[in-house]
């Protein structure tokens, strides 16, 4: 019975690491297309409903990133609480990134965009206001997110590009 449920828990890890790698290009692809359409659309004097919606739907999935990642992070055998976080070795590192640093970046990102969304969209009433926002925004979140994703070549992070 133990190893049905180790099994269990290692083939949800999988799961959720191929989906939370695999989501990230998405996300990383809308939030792009949100900076892009942001800095185009600053001169144009109307915020149309296709901009709210391309805003929303990389703020959106951001946010089933960030449940994915919170799944993930209890049942990651990368995450391991407090005895390791601080140890100085390569094995320390990538727990302390994992434990600490990718998370607390990652949910500041979201938070910053999130914020700004909602700034753009219900406090500011000029359009150009409203792009500049989500366009810094976003791109400080974009800046944090490229800052805290695992790539490949961080190699004692043990990263994959899916």
């Amino acid at each position: 019975m133990h190893f049905l449920i180790f099994v269990n828990k290692n083939n949800m890890y999988k799961g959720l690491l191929h989906a939370h790698s695999g989501l990230r290009w998405i996300a990383l692809i809308l939030i792009l297309l949100a900076i892009i359409n942001a800095a185009k659309s600053q001169t144009s004097g109307k915020y149309l409903k296709k901009d709210k919606m391309i805003n929303l739907f990389a703020m959106v999935f951001l946010h089933i990133q960030l449940l994915i990642g919170l799944g993930l992070y209890f049942v990651s055998p990368k995450v391991q609480f407090v005895d390791k976080w601080m140890s100085s070795d390569t094995a320390g590192g990538m727990f302390r990134f994992f434990n600490l640093e990718h998370v607390i970046m990652m949910v500041a990102a979201i938070a910053l965009i999130t914020i700004g969304r909602s700034k753009a969209e219900k406090k500011l009433k000029g359009t150009r206001d409203k792009h500049r926002r989500i366009l810094i925004n976003y791109t400080i979140g974009l800046i944090l997110i490229l800052a805290s994703i695992p790539w490949p070549f961080r190699e004692m992070l043990g990263g994959s590009w899916f």
